[in-house]
């Protein structure tokens, strides 16, 4: 991998990528922040070495170069799923050549649905912490020794500094922010009433597809991040209704303009 890594960063660097100061993760239904940024460079997917390509239809697959408010970004405009039939290493590899190519801080936003009933469709959750249900993980095998140790810590995964920054944006701007505990499962079918019962009793605030292998590879990597999840639906198991992608992106597209105002102000505020 270290080989392939290095091919792709070279790449990179190669058309243009310098030394961006943050990278972005978007999940589903939350491109809006696209119009952010000041884009210098844009780059499919499927030209970048040994880049998987996206399959879902709400991730565009591209790869953006660019600032937000005078910082330098790098933001993958759609990410790669468990469910996809990509392995944990594939999805977690743009984390890895992130880090390698200078990013500093990671921030992560996801679709995901309320677990926690006092949390409504439509609103945002800063995740604090998580439970990991994927019935696998990007650090099983070799360990990369220059990258990270064999058993990294995971007791701050969500760094202290960006969440407590973001919660002082939130106030600032009045935009409600929940908390809580996401609980990513494999997908891509939508859970049972019985599963929303388990996770809930867990601990679980809010359940997705996504998110944590990077997280896991980014603490690996000594690379902060935070995540915020737009809660598209609401979970309650004895008031379970049908729904659909289109749901999904339609609560999503309510709440993307208070998720692009709280990372816009936190990459302003980062140095």
């Amino acid at each position: 991998m270290e080989v392939q890594l290095k091919e792709t960063v070279d790449y990179l660097k190669n058309e243009g990528v310098e030394n961006p100061l943050v990278g972005i993760v978007l999940g589903t239904g939350l491109g809006g922040l696209v119009s952010e940024i000041e884009i210098i460079k844009e780059i499919d997917y499927d030209s970048i070495p040994h880049f998987p390509i996206s399959t879902v239809e709400s991730h565009h697959g591209k790869l953006i170069y660019g600032t937000i408010r005078n910082k330098k970004v790098l933001v993958m405009q759609g990410r790669f799923h468990y469910y996809e039939g990509y392995d944990m290493k594939e999805i977690t590899f743009p984390i890895r050549v992130m880090k390698l190519i200078g990013v500093q801080n990671l921030l992560i936003s996801n679709a995901a649905g309320a677990i926690n009933l006092a949390y409504k469709k439509s609103s945002l959750m800063l995740i604090t912490d998580h439970i990991n249900l994927y019935p696998d993980n990007p650090l099983i095998g070799k360990n990369l020794d220059n990258f990270g140790p064999r058993f990294p810590d995971m007791s701050s995964a969500y760094s202290k500094k960006l969440n407590a920054a973001l919660r002082e944006i939130a106030a600032e701007k009045s935009i409600h922010l929940h908390e809580g505990v996401y609980v990513p499962v494999s997908g891509p079918n939508l859970e049972t009433k019985a599963e929303y019962r388990m996770i809930r009793k867990l601990g679980g605030d809010a359940v997705g597809m996504s998110t944590v292998p990077e997280v896991i590879v980014a603490n690996h990597m000594g690379l902060p991040c935070c995540a915020i999840s737009v809660l598209t639906d609401e979970c309650d198991p004895e008031n379970l209704a049908p729904v659909d992608i289109a749901d999904i992106l339609a609560a999503a597209a309510v709440a993307e303009p208070q998720l692009t105002m709280l990372y816009t102000e936190l990459i302003h505020s980062l140095n």
